[in-house]
């Protein structure tokens, strides 16, 4: 069974220092890729690093909504240039809006989202979106961008309402699931699953964090990305090796550049 955990941060702490033995844990579970996920621009290099010195890592190159303030200065060519010189950048991101914590101005966040959206039309690379409490303000700039030019955005660790989704996928987006989607209270979201278009939905951990049941609690790792796909699997009502073949084509579809 092949299956691709589509969202990680392999460089956060405690992570890279147990790196061989997760990626092997992964390899085990039958985990083929593993995108590990941008958070600062300024520290894409140490990201870049382990991704090239571990065939079935990739990367993506963005600013998270909480550090944006700290990274205006990253232009739209910055991030190109960035992305086209490394063969395993394979996204933009992650970027988006966070109104949970409020961490960054929301000016600051909203700039730094239209930054990587042009970076994202002018590569042709996915777009993975944060969007957490900012279901509105998240929509209203997709739409406004996409009518600049097209560009493909993916919902990350998705969480929000349904028409969220629908618009990311009436716009050619697509929608990951991660270990939330196993939680109890999730029923929500799991109807939002069920509902989606089978060729628009791919999995994730977002590990560190979210570790799904049974390992809620626990530091969250590539390996456990296999929970998530059998409670999709299960929400759809279709076989997990059924599943995992459709996700992991839906990934490939979407990061062509692992191919």
């Amino acid at each position: 069974m092949r299956v691709v955990d589509s969202h990680c941060h392999l460089d956060f702490e405690g992570m890279d220092e147990n790196l061989p033995a997760m990626l092997k844990r992964a390899e085990e579970a039958g985990v083929e890729r593993m995108v590990s996920i941008s958070s600062r621009v300024r520290k894409f290099e140490n990201l870049l690093r382990i991704a090239n010195e571990n065939a079935n890592v990739f990367c993506t190159v963005g600013t998270h909504p909480h550090n944006a303030h700290e990274e205006l200065d990253v232009t739209s060519d910055d991030l190109v240039r960035l992305a086209e010189a490394a063969p395993k950048c394979i996204g933009i991101g992650e970027v988006g809006l966070d109104y949970h914590y409020d961490l960054s101005p929301r000016a600051a966040q909203a700039q730094g989202f239209r930054t990587h959206i042009d970076a994202a039309r002018r590569t042709g690379l996915p777009l993975v979106i944060h969007s957490r409490e900012a279901e509105d303000d998240t929509l209203l700039i997709l739409q406004d961008e996409m009518a600049k030019g097209q560009f493909t955005p993916l919902l990350h660790c998705f969480t929000s309402h349904r028409r969220l989704a629908d618009a990311a996928v009436a716009m050619g987006g697509y929608v990951s699931f991660s270990g939330i989607l196993t939680y109890k209270t999730a029923e929500d979201l799991r109807e939002t699953a069920a509902a989606l278009p089978l060729d628009r939905i791919i999995v994730e951990t977002d590990s560190p964090y979210l570790a799904p049941i049974p390992f809620r609690g626990k530091s969250n790792e590539p390996a456990f990305v296999v929970k998530t796909l059998e409670t999709l699997a299960k929400t759809r009502g279709i076989a997990v090796e059924d599943m995992a073949r459709i996700t992991t084509e839906n990934f490939f579809r979407l990061f062509s550049k692992a191919s």
